[in-house]
């Protein structure tokens, strides 16, 4: 069994997450800035459809980015070298949002609902929420979007409209990561696109551990300008 959240309730501890399914932990509750900002704290993420209440996760194991073991293939590093196109940051929020919640092949729904968007948008307008997008010849061709606390970046999705958007994207947040002082990157759960780029699992006392030296680390919320120093990134 797993916990209702009622009004204020707190999360229960991680260990109290479910095996099967794994990382279930807690339904119920709402998606005000104050409880999705107390998840994240705590490892804790929303991730629900549209029939079902409110369900929150901290799967075990938890797939996880350090910004330094990015890796950088060649021949991204030359699609970013010499196809044209412009990096900015939370210049248009709610297409990236709408574009990561858009029927994707395969895929029989979305669980980025109505809720889940308006949600985020407002941590976007509190100056939590950030989203790092690609454009090409004019129009937003890939991106990605997250929540920033501390010395943490938790993603939350990504899209692309054209061959390596999104990556150059997720590249583009290991900048300005870098540049934040961000030393960790939540990428929640385990895709081999994530993993292709240099994500790995960890053990989610480990996640746990490393959480709470970093988020707790003084973070002035707003809106995130261009970042103006570069890192050194792998090549395969």
């Amino acid at each position: 069994m797993i916990p209702w959240l009622d009004g204020d309730a707190p999360f229960p501890p991680l260990q109290r997450a479910l095996q099967h399914p794994n990382g279930l932990i807690a339904a119920g509750g709402d998606l005000s800035p104050e409880r999705l900002l107390e998840g994240y704290r705590h490892g804790i993420f929303p991730w629900f459809s549209e029939e079902d209440p409110i369900l929150w996760w901290s799967p075990d194991p938890r797939m996880v980015l350090f910004p330094a073991e990015l890796k950088l293939s060649r021949s991204l590093a030359k699609a970013m070298r010499n196809r044209p196109h412009e990096i900015r940051f939370d210049h248009d929020f709610p297409a990236v949002i709408a574009a990561c919640a858009a029927p994707r092949a395969g895929a029989s729904g979305t669980w980025i609902t109505e809720r889940m968007r308006e949600a985020y948008e407002r941590l976007h307008r509190l100056g939590h929420a950030h989203s790092v997008e690609t454009w090409i010849a004019g129009e937003l061709a890939g991106g990605l979007y997250g929540v920033a606390l501390g010395r943490v970046f938790f993603g939350e999705s990504m899209f692309t409209r054209a061959r390596d958007a999104s990556k150059m994207a997720l590249v583009a947040l290991v900048e300005r990561c870098t540049a934040e002082g961000i030393a960790l990157i939540d990428c929640q759960m385990h895709t081999p696109h994530l993993e292709s780029l240099g994500a790995r699992e960890i053990p989610r006392r480990d996640f746990a551990r490393r959480l709470q030296e970093l988020v707790h680390y003084p973070r002035a919320p707003g809106r995130w300008a261009v970042a103006e120093a570069p890192i050194e990134t792998c090549r395969n």
